[in-house]
């Protein structure tokens, strides 16, 4: 047997960094759950009694391996867990160029940037990277024995320090209460982790102690301790640790010289010194509270030195906010108009300002921007109260917060200036200018977690790689090679984003490219042999592909309103520009399509957040007033997902309502949109909220909500739903159903008035008004009559009805009977069909004509009636009528 063929077969394998730690020991196993079948690699590691207890119990139990056992081409799927950066794992770097590897990472390290290309990641900011996977075990029903609870046990507690490290969080808490229930052996954790102190480690302790000094950087003591030794001293980490037990010490940094290496292990209680950014500079990793590394080539002097600079430049110093704050604040009350406040701000060159209940309280409600201003001031609503347009909820502080906080509200959350109150009044302001010209004299002060840039990036690749189709999945990724091409970015965007993370089926594709979207869609339609349509004037075009799927293309634009309720226009823009021209925040997402970032999700405003917590959001403040037909998309996805329309959103509604500009809008415009509603599944809801919120009487009076319609429109809902599971031809329109409802007990002369307030056409009027009358016809006829109906007096009263008309009298009939007969004439006799044709009646002589369709429809009567079956019956029928109706013209001529 050759060399090659004693190699282990291995198509998926799990590791986690060199010099390991319990932690990622215990995670390496409880990888192993959720990947069956997978081998098991141990890094190594330089504590020595993880070195004895990984040799004594893990080998043997968990069937650890080395890589060297491995045949490396076999393996195609490579599991990380406890880091995710490349650096940290190359004991099993010669595997990382295999063609087709797949790489899925569980970490806990929040600092480092994975740069491992993952297909699948999860990165939380939790104590511990067996809490994470804890978590995924217990979501997929996996059982644990004791000796397994009992290792992952052993990682979690090492890693939160028992539960007392500040990066403990509820989720680390849970792990341990659910690895209890599954047999976890606190005594074995306690005697591994508790371990004495060997004479050698007392001795080193003692020299951390006596050499270390305390270093006052940038207005915060950090303790810095060095030690040298010829030989390698296990557990220097459980050194640091008894350190800072022993002198309270909030950060230390303690170097260790060990044979050829310099080993760095670092501790913080504090979020002003972030020990992992750090420790990851020397090639290290861990989270904000412990972290270490090993630095080889370099000597203790030129790691001090470097470790000293990098303290000088990613501490961030405390800075007392009252010698950065404008004061006295200018404010405006909420009563005042946006006209009187425009003058405010001109006259003091300002951007924004606080609006305060009154200026004799100072207490402030909101903010107002001048852009918003402005902006309202070109709709012409210059009247109007601030209060209607300000910023709320916003974020203030008090004048000894630290400066983190003020840089997180300006920078993190796009606020441009920041109220400062004391006893619930503004004393002063920062403004977004006061806070640049402090970093531009240091931008050192600026967390780097405030980076765009270094902001975790959600990447949901996976995600449409489960829920999406085989041929979607085509169209986007040939879309991205295209965009590629193209040298530009291409996105998909909108609704399609938003139902992939709730979990819905939408196929409407709806791109954005930045470059010129017709060329786009012309080359996309040539690609994938479809055709392309086109719209100059707004830069979009759809691709329409042979199986019928069609993809909106759109040259990402900034849509700007000349007045309020028009058309917008259109000039180039960005994708964030193209994204805060939508409606609400959850319809505001982009997902990257380019193959270098394929699945990367973009939300500049905070639609997840809006997503999990179940609400519709607008963008801006002036959204409705320049598009009020947002209000109806409003109300319609609020009653579809069942989520609740934010409370600022809420009052914005109202407020564009009063300012009537509805009557501003196209009567096309608004039964587009009502049509949309009505074609929902939760359509008795969006009506009511419409009515509720006064859309309907904004809308047209006549269309106002009584208890009558009421009734009617949530029995429609029974009825609807009813026939639609009857999966019968032809389907029906189920939007004109509903709007019988709400025109319900209008007269004749007054449905002319909304006939053309929605810009009915001539043959859309006439269709409606032969629906409205055969509905009064039939329903005189049924509704009235007291005797039980044959089945042909019933098929004779509601044949003439279209279907939307039929499904209307049955809810609005209250007798049973009369639904009963509905419901027979719906699944039976609508239905059923006579065995002869009009050949048949041209064979007996008879002469095509208008008696064809009269002799048919009374045989079919005679059928439904069961007096007579089968062709033959049928048409002695019908020759006994044709001769009746010749003696009948025989005695007129006598």
């Amino acid at each position: 047997m050759s060399k090659t063929e004693e190699l282990i077969k291995a198509e998926t394998i799990i590791t986690g960094h060199v010099n390991a730690d319990f932690d990622c020991l215990a995670a390496i196993v409880a990888a192993g759950k959720l990947y069956p079948g997978a081998t098991l690699i141990f890094p190594g590691s330089q504590e020595k009694n993880l070195r004895n207890f990984y040799m004594e119990s893990a080998t043997y139990f968990f069937n650890f391996k080395q890589l060297k056992e491995i045949d490396k081409d076999s393996v195609k799927l490579l599991v990380v867990v406890d880091t995710s950066r490349k650096i940290r794992i190359s004991h099993v770097k010669s595997i990382l160029d295999n063609p087709g590897l797949k790489i899925h990472v569980y970490d806990h390290h929040m600092q480092s940037e994975c740069d491992l290309n993952p297909e699948f990641i999860i990165k939380k900011p939790w104590g511990s990277s067996v809490a994470i996977l804890t978590h995924e075990i217990r979501k997929k029903n996996i059982t644990l024995h004791q000796e397994e609870a009992t290792i992952l046990g052993l990682g979690l507690y090492e890693d939160t320090g028992s539960f007392m490290f500040n990066s403990t969080t509820e989720h680390d808490f849970e792990a341990g209460k659910w690895l209890l229930t599954c047999g976890m052996e606190l005594d074995v954790i306690t005697d591994l982790l508790n371990r004495e102190l060997t004479s050698q480690q007392i001795s080193l302790l003692s020299k951390l102690l006596e050499g270390a000094a305390t270093h006052t950087i940038n207005d915060l003591d950090i303790v810095i301790s060095e030690i040298s030794t010829p030989d390698y001293v296990g557990d220097f980490s459980v050194l640091v640790h008894k350190f800072m037990d022993m002198e309270n010490v909030k950060v230390l940094f303690a170097l260790g010289r060990m044979n050829d290496r310099i080993h760095l292990v670092a501790r913080s209680r504090t979020k002003d010194v972030d020990v992992g950014v750090i420790c990851s500079a020397f090639g290290g990793g861990g989270h904000a509270y412990a972290a270490s590394a090993t630095i080889k080539d370099q000597t203790l002097a030129e790691v001090r030195d470097e470790l000293f600079s990098m303290l000088y430049s990613k501490v961030t110093p405390k800075l007392n906010i009252e010698n950065l704050m404008s004061k006295p604040a200018v404010a405006i009350p909420r009563n005042m108009t946006i006209s009187q406040s425009v003058e405010r701000m001109t006259q003091f060159s300002l951007k924004g300002v606080p609006v305060v209940d009154n200026m004799e309280n100072m207490r402030c409600v909101g903010i107002l921007e001048q852009k918003i201003a402005d902006k309202a001031l070109a709709h012409q609503l210059g009247d109007v109260d601030v209060e209607i347009y300000m910023q709320h909820p916003f974020s203030s502080v008090k004048k000894d917060c630290d400066l983190h906080r003020v840089m997180e509200i300006i920078l993190g959350q796009k606020q441009r200036l920041v109220p400062v109150v004391e006893n619930d009044k503004v004393i002063a302001v920062i403004t977004r200018t006061d806070l640049i010209n402090l970093l531009v004299q240091d931008p050192a002060r600026i967390p780097e977690s405030l980076f765009p840039e270094n902001k975790q990036v959600r990447n949901i690749r996976n995600i449409m790689r489960n829920r999406l189709p085989n041929k979607i999945l085509e169209i986007l990724e040939t879309a991205g090679q295209m965009a590629e091409e193209f040298g530009t970015e291409a996105y998909v965007v909108g609704g399609f984003v938003r139902d992939i993370l709730l979990t819905k089926p939408n196929f409407d594709l709806d791109l954005v490219v930045e470059t010129d979207g017709i060329k786009f869609a012309k080359k996309l339609a040539k690609k994938m042999s479809g055709r392309a349509k086109y719209h100059r004037k707004f830069k979009t075009a759809v691709v329409i592909l042979p199986d019928g799927q069609r993809v909106d293309v759109a040259t990402a634009r900034l849509e700007y309103y000349e007045y309020p309720a028009a058309l917008p226009t259109v000039e180039l823009s960005s994708i964030k520009m193209d994204l805060y021209r939508r409606d609400f925040t959850v319809n505001a997402l982009a997902v990257h399509i380019n193959p270098s970032s394929f699945g990367k999700l973009v939300d500049f405003f905070g639609a997840q957040r809006d997503l999990k917590d179940r609400t519709i959001r607008i963008l801006h403040a002036l959204s409705f007033v320049e598009d009020p037909t947002r209000i109806m998309r409003a109300i319609r996805f609020e009653q579809r997902f069942d989520f609740r329309i934010g409370g600022q959103t809420l009052n914005l509604i109202k407020n564009a309502l009063k300012l009537n500009l509805f009557n501003k809008l196209s009567g096309y415009r608004i039964v587009h949109e009502l049509k949309l509603i009505l074609n929902e599944d939760a359509v008795p809801g969006s009506i009511k909220r419409m009515d509720e919120l006064g859309v309907l009487e904004a809308i047209h009076p006549l269309l106002v909500l009584n208890s009558s319609r009421e009734q009617v429109i949530t029995e429609l809902e029974r009825v609807i739903s009813w026939h639609s599971l009857l999966y019968l031809e032809p389907t029906i329109s189920v939007w004109k159903t509903y709007f019988l409802g709400l025109c319900m007990g209008i007269s004749k002369p007054k449905m002319e008035q909304i006939y053309n307030r929605f810009s009915f056409s001539q043959t859309e009027k006439r269709e409606f008004v032969h629906l409205r009358e055969t509905i009064f016809w039939a329903a005189g006829n049924i509704m009235n009559i007291r005797k039980e109906l044959k089945p042909s007096e019933i098929y004779t009263i509601l044949h003439p009805v279209p279907l939307e008309g039929v499904l209307f009298i049955m809810a609005r009939t209250k007798r049973d009977m009369i639904k009963k007969y509905i419901s027979q004439y719906l699944t039976t006799l609508r239905l059923q069909t006579i065995d002869i044709t009009g050949d048949d009646l041209k064979e007996l002589g008879l002469i095509p004509g208008p008696q064809y369709a009269q002799l048919l429809f009374e045989t079919k009567l005679a059928c439904l009636d069961s007096v007579v079956k089968g062709k033959d019956e049928q048409l002695e029928f019908v020759k006994k009528k044709l001769l009746n109706l010749v003696n009948n013209k025989t005695d007129e001529k006598l």
